[in-house]
């Protein structure tokens, strides 16, 4: 996997008429994020949930754009119960999972954008990457810079519709986090709008 510039990543994707998507991960444990609400005064409303201990949901996501399509969120889960055995985190394998179903969905050429986390690296995702290379290119982010990936703008979007929202469990956490993120799925201008953030342009081609 080449670690190369934005415009580069740009130039790669216009001539091969691809989607640029841009991943990056996040996670949820059962203590919701804090937000604002309405109250009486003297009356602040109190919600307890059982914090820390009780598993967590991590998240990858990936946001897509192409000049003149709508863009598109895709995201694969990962439930972790603190059960023996059990995955703590995303594998390659997975990684190479949500880039086949994105290629699936988009029907298109993919220039894939993350940043340099280890799993990312995995001798078994660069082989993927050359096995695949006529509608696949994987690109590494500058080091230090996760203002230049529209998907933290998602994350950010997620947090704040989940705030002081108790979940009684993690399989209950789950479905609140989908629920949340179908919601993102149909609304493209907030996708567009965490593009816009970065201050990053794809120009039409």
């Amino acid at each position: 996997m080449e670690g190369r510039g934005v415009a580069a990543d740009k130039s790669t994707a216009r001539d091969l008429g691809a989607f640029i998507c841009f991943e990056d991960e996040a996670g949820q444990g059962l203590r919701p994020p804090k937000g604002r609400t309405w109250a009486r005064r003297g009356a602040r409303p109190v919600v307890r949930v059982r914090g820390a201990g009780g598993g967590r949901v991590s998240i990858a996501g990936v946001a897509c754009y192409r000049p003149g399509d709508r863009p598109h969120l895709f995201y694969a889960l990962l439930a972790y119960r603190r059960r023996k055995n059990e995955a703590k985190g995303f594998s390659w394998q997975d990684y190479r999972d949500l880039i086949i179903t994105t290629h699936h969905h988009l029907a298109a050429p993919l220039v894939w954008c993350w940043d340099n986390l280890n799993i990312h690296l995995a001798p078994g995702l660069a082989e993927f990457a050359e096995e695949n290379k006529a509608w696949l290119r994987i690109y590494r982010l500058p080091a230090y810079a996760p203002d230049l990936n529209p998907v933290e703008g998602i994350w950010s979007l997620l947090k704040r519709s989940m705030a002081n929202f108790a979940a009684a469990d993690v399989d209950g956490l789950a479905r609140i986090v989908k629920r949340k993120l179908r919601k993102i799925q149909y609304r493209p201008h907030l996708i567009n709008g965490c593009l816009t953030a970065t201050g990053l342009t794809i120009e039409p081609w």
